[in-house]
């Protein structure tokens, strides 16, 4: 480098880096010559501080770093906004799915692009193609996270789901009148696998003695939503990750189940453009509209794997916007998400309500004892 340049020699700090003032500050002092130490989630000022000729240091601030993570059915959706947040956040990701390369469909999504866009933000990811209708490929899946990481598997994420389209193409069409392989579709990869896997991981986290199993799930497991396989298979997950942390809990293992919120995942949005979810009435519609993106429930995953009470939630059911609450996160689009605990939320879904709603205050809360009663089949 030249001389001239005016903090050459200089030693410097700039937190909360990785976008925004921090970020320009970081690139304006990097260009001046100083040697910058810059901290926050994520890593991606550090090239460009790089390319104008700055000596850099990441320093800590990334929660997850030295974690390993698989998190299934990763190419689109919720799959990819978790597996981008728990990159950015430190962690290996190896993330799964069928498609390797990009789709030629009206729907973006592959495992090269997860990847891309993970290691754009700085983090580590191995994408690994996996049918989870196949036994075998799920063995070999845990195979090579054991084999590479020398047996360290700190978080599974169980949200491969193969039955989007199909329950979309289907909405309001009661269970006799289904497809006959609408059960399989629904349940074989978003129920059997999740179980597969989470044997798999367990193997690998109890030795350890440490870890996080987190079922995707939602609120159909509570009361009745989209069709009768749906609803059967979301209560199945809740239930399995309740017993599940039974036999685990002694192990120092979590598992919870987590209920997005609506999420505008690349499919959903499609189906909104196409007015594809026309049957299922205006309010489905706005309710997506409003919906959280893909790296909401993400968020929500870092921060649970960054708590060290996680145990005290293990075996329950977590909702994203409540998780929001308590850590503190908000949307990547800047909004903060409400509660579908949340009375006036809930009041002016219908219509009918709306009036009601809007003389509701907005800080009051369904407990979730009574939010349970909805599922009591006494």
């Amino acid at each position: 480098m030249t001389a001239g340049r005016k903090l050459a020699g200089k030693v410097c700090i700039v937190t909360g880096a990785t976008r925004g003032i921090g970020k320009g500050i970081a690139l304006q002092l990097g260009e001046a010559g100083a040697t910058v130490y810059i901290t926050g989630v994520g890593i991606v000022t550090a090239p460009q501080l790089g390319e104008a000729g700055a000596t850099v240091y990441m320093t800590a601030g990334r929660k997850l770093a030295g974690k390993v993570c698989i998190v299934t059915g990763a190419t689109r959706g919720i799959g990819k906004g978790i597996a981008l947040q728990l990159g950015e956040a430190g962690a290996t990701v190896y993330i799964t799915g069928r498609t390797l390369v990009a789709a030629k469909d009206n729907i973006a999504g592959s495992l090269t692009e997860t990847a891309k866009q993970i290691e754009e933000r700085g983090g580590k990811c191995i994408p690994v193609q996996c049918d989870h209708t196949k036994d075998e490929e799920i063995q070999q899946l845990f195979d090579k996270v054991k084999s590479e990481q020398e047996g360290q598997l700190d978080i599974l994420v169980n949200n491969a789901y193969n039955a989007v389209k199909a329950i979309f193409d289907n909405l309001k069409v009661p269970f006799w009148e289904l497809p006959k392989d609408m059960w399989d579709t629904v349940n074989n990869v978003g129920l059997r696998n999740h179980y597969l896997c989470t044997v798999h991981a367990a193997k690998m986290m109890v030795p350890r003695r440490q870890g996080l199993i987190v079922n995707v799930s939602s609120v159909g497991g509570l009361t009745y939503l989209f069709n009768v396989p749906y609803g059967i298979g979301k209560e199945a997950c809740d239930r399995m990750a309740a017993d599940c942390a039974v036999e685990l809990k002694k192990h120092n293992i979590a598992m919870i189940s987590l209920w997005p919120g609506a999420v505008r995942t690349e499919r959903i949005n499609f189906f909104l453009e196409q007015g594809s979810t026309k049957s299922g009435g205006d309010d489905m519609k706005s309710v997506f509209e409003e919906g959280e993106t893909i790296e909401y429930s993400g968020k929500a995953v870092v921060g649970l794997a960054s708590d060290p009470n996680i145990m005290k939630k293990t075996g329950k059911i977590q909702l994203s916007a409540d998780l929001g609450y308590e850590y503190g996160f908000k949307d990547i689009d800047g909004r903060e998400k409400v509660s579908m605990r949340n009375l006036k939320q809930i009041l002016m879904l219908s219509p009918n309500t709306q009036w009601i709603g809007r003389l509701t205050p907005g800080f009051i809360y369904i407990p979730k004892w009574i939010m349970s009663l909805a599922g009591n089949k006494f």
